[in-house]
């Protein structure tokens, strides 16, 4: 076992077994937990997500979460978003009104067009825009698992590195730096996601960076 224990951060959002059972299946010990402290201290930070931007930065307020999880991206350690955990990543969501999130991407979280049936709610291909280490064994045009209504539509596009077409093609996987982020959910998507797991903790592991190549 890695002495590496990634921090996977509750704050009431659910899904935290799912992603507890994929970083385990993937070698690792994982940290369940809400203390602002404890994402202070991580060598590696999970945030995963259903539901709300609202209810999610309400959450993480109430929590005290805000400033560790900023600080803890600030220092260059990795991190990975999944779904909410993507969309709290960008300046504001306009889901229920208009909403800052964490500020930390330039961007905005947009609902999905009209006339399409919402969540979008299934199994759809990514195609990979940018080479990373995150993908490395996983097929370009590989099919991951998904269950939203808003998309993130970023400021500088260059930091997707993965999209997917739902009415409109939105950004399916964004990376930068020490971030790495998915709209879908890797801990449902079989084989596919949790290579992706795999590949995101050994990175983390042996303190590469996550810079594209």
């Amino acid at each position: 076992m890695s002495p590496v224990k990634p921090v996977i951060v509750d704050y009431g959002a659910g899904n935290l077994r799912s992603v507890a059972r994929a970083v385990a299946r993937a070698g690792y010990e994982p940290v369940i937990t809400s203390e602002p402290s404890a994402v202070e201290r991580a060598e590696v930070v999970i945030l995963p997500g259903v539901g709300a931007a609202a209810d999610t930065m309400s959450n993480l307020t109430r929590c005290g979460l805000v400033e560790p999880i900023r600080q803890y991206i600030a220092s260059g350690r990795p991190f990975l978003g999944v779904c909410m955990g993507l969309q709290a990543l960008f300046s504001v969501s306009e889901e229920g009104g208009e909403h800052r999130c964490l500020d930390i991407l330039p961007g905005r979280v947009r609902r999905l067009p009209d006339g399409l049936k919402v969540p979008h709610m299934g199994w759809n291909s990514v195609h990979q825009r940018q080479a990373h280490p995150v993908f490395e064994g996983i097929t370009d045009g590989a099919f991951f698992y998904f269950v939203h209504s808003y998309y993130a539509e970023p400021q500088d596009h260059s930091v997707v590195a993965g999209d997917t077409s739902y009415g409109v093609t939105f950004a399916a996987v964004v990376a930068t730096a020490n971030i790495v982020a998915t709209q879908f959910h890797p801990e449902k998507s079989g084989e596919a996601g949790l290579r992706l797991y795999e590949n995101f903790l050994r990175l983390a592991r042996k303190g590469v960076a996550f810079a594209r190549e």
